[in-house]
């Protein structure tokens, strides 16, 4: 009877137990972006949905949970089962600056995830009303150490990478702005060529498209490299040595989910965002494809850790 019972039970436990990688996907696959759609991390979820839909025979499907700064799509993924089936698009932001600046997080961004691969990133670019007389960063530095506390930046909100890149700007150069929070990039462009704020550090798609227009002034990109998109435009790094203020996009699934199925979902990532005609559409935002393995992207998740939490601690910044 004992060993009669313990086929029965190895038995289930083989039927309930995570799909190895040769059997996923075995229903539908939902990708939680959990921002707004039309933005770029939903183009992001798109691409890879679409990628994978031509692949598999099931189906794909982009969710979008918005809410909290991404917490709330994240918090979604943290729970739900750990079979490969349920998929974060997760950012910088909802991973890497969130959990610092947000009190009572529902899930934990360390623990609770698995990463599988960044997808992209994203430098934001320093753009600057054409009434400030300056066209470098050294010269936007000291224009700001003349006027300590009295020019003003635009952020997409409180604790967003727009946001806390002009927070390190500040630190490494030793000045001092006053920050306009926005609901929305959309929302800065319109202040800052308005007149209604001085500068901002905000999404190249948006900001370039002003500069080449002539109602902004570009000064520089927030990656440590020039971007495709505007490589005439300097990196900050530049003037301010390893000063690095990117956006990045990547998936993550449900801590425990089993390897085979992440390596899977990694090479897929890979073998989507390398395709030239993906690549040409990043680029045309100015994004650039940085696929990576799941143990390259933990430790790259790490860094970018490390370095938000000393910036938030540094900037006083908190969100209820």
């Amino acid at each position: 009877m004992r060993i009669l019972i313990s086929a029965v039970a190895l038995a289930t436990a083989a039927f309930v137990s995570p799909a190895p990688a040769q059997d996923w996907p075995q229903r539908q696959v939902t990708l939680v972006v959990p921002f707004t759609a039309g933005g770029t991390t939903d183009m992001f979820g798109r691409i890879l949905a679409q990628g994978l839909q031509q692949k598999y025979t099931t189906p794909f499907v982009v969710d979008n949970r918005a809410g909290a700064g991404g917490n709330i799509g994240a918090a979604m993924v943290a729970r739900a089962a750990k079979d490969g089936h349920t998929l974060l698009v997760g950012t910088v932001s909802t991973h890497a600056i969130n959990p610092f600046i947000y009190k009572n997080l529902t899930h934990d961004t360390e623990k609770d995830f698995q990463p599988v691969s960044l997808i992209a990133r994203l430098p934001n670019m320093l753009v600057v009303h054409p009434r400030i007389p300056a066209t470098t960063v050294a010269e936007l530095t000291e224009h700001l150490k003349k006027n300590a506390g009295k020019l003003s930046y635009g952020s997409s909100g409180a604790g967003t990478s727009t946001h806390l890149a002009a927070e390190l700007f500040q630190l490494k150069t030793g000045t001092k702005m006053v920050h306009v929070p926005y609901r929305s990039s959309g929302d800065v462009m319109n202040a800052l060529i308005g007149g209604h704020i001085d500068l901002a550090f905000d999404n190249i798609t948006l900001a370039w498209s002003h500069a080449k227009a002539g109602t902004l002034r570009a000064l520089a990109v927030t990656s440590t490299q020039p971007s495709a998109t505007a490589p005439d435009v300097p990196p900050v790094a530049a003037t301010l040595a390893g000063f690095d203020a990117t956006s990045w996009h990547g998936v993550f699934a449900p801590a425990g989910t089993p390897r085979a199925i992440v390596d899977t979902l990694a090479a897929e990532v890979k073998r989507i965002f390398e395709q030239p005609q993906v690549q040409k559409t990043l680029t045309e935002v100015g994004a650039v494809p940085s696929p990576m393995t799941p143990e390259q992207f933990a430790a790259f998740i790490g860094s970018e850790r490390s370095k938000w939490q000393e910036v938030v601690k540094a900037a006083g910044v908190e969100v209820q």
